[in-house]
């Protein structure tokens, strides 16, 4: 049987319940046997940097995943040492599980609208399929042409033709109001997040003292 590979990167700082909601859609609207959330280590695409280190939100990941099932946290960017590009962990993952096996990349729509500044971007699709996270209120109009062109001709619209790597997908999740940067700013002033964090990575940011203004 092909094995089914999703990987959903981000800062995750901190991890919050959208997070985790939405890999729970992308495993299973996907039918994936496994989806790794790699938080980056060093994200290029960020002017100001994560404020939690690579190595607590890595630890935060962790916590939030351990009773999910199919659900892992890896932490190969933070491992690197270095920024991390996309595309050398789809190659990565691409070497561990052959090539035959399907490989899936999670990204949202205000990522698709910038995918073109990514490095390597066109190198994506030879080595995975991209599904997109849509809020409500994408419109293909705003993509960059080059983008465009790879949206419209790669969508399937039979998803019963499944291949390694080389489509893209839409995927439907309806909208949760949960921020990363709502959840920096409540912990700051002491305001509680009991309903935007998993139980154990809130208490892991209070023994920890993370995001308290200084």
């Amino acid at each position: 049987m092909t094995r089914r590979l999703g990987c959903f990167g981000g800062t995750f700082d901190p991890v919050h319940q959208a997070h985790l909601r939405m890999a729970r859609a992308f495993r299973d609207e996907l039918g994936l046997d496994e989806v790794r959330l790699i938080p980056a280590g060093q994200p290029y695409h960020r002017t100001a940097g994560p404020q939690a280190s690579a190595q607590d939100r890595l630890a935060m990941v962790t916590l939030a995943l351990a009773d999910e099932p199919g659900l892992v946290a890896d932490g190969r960017e933070v491992a690197r040492l270095r920024p991390a590009y996309t595309v050398e962990t789809l190659a990565e993952l691409r070497s561990e599980i052959g090539p035959q096996a399907e490989l899936w990349c999670l990204i949202g729509g205000d990522s698709l609208e910038q995918l073109d500044t990514w490095h390597r971007w066109q190198d994506l699709l030879r080595l995975a399929n991209i599904a997109v996270a849509l809020r409500p209120g994408f419109d293909a109009e705003r993509l960059p042409p080059a983008v465009a062109t790879e949206w419209q001709a790669r969508q399937v619209t039979d998803f019963s033709k499944r291949t390694p790597s080389g489509t893209m997908r839409p995927l439907a999740l309806p909208p949760v109001d949960v921020s990363a940067t709502d959840i920096r700013s409540r912990l700051a002033r002491g305001a509680s997040v009991a309903d935007a964090l998993p139980p154990a990575v809130a208490a892991y940011i209070a023994r920890h003292g993370l995001y308290r203004t200084p």
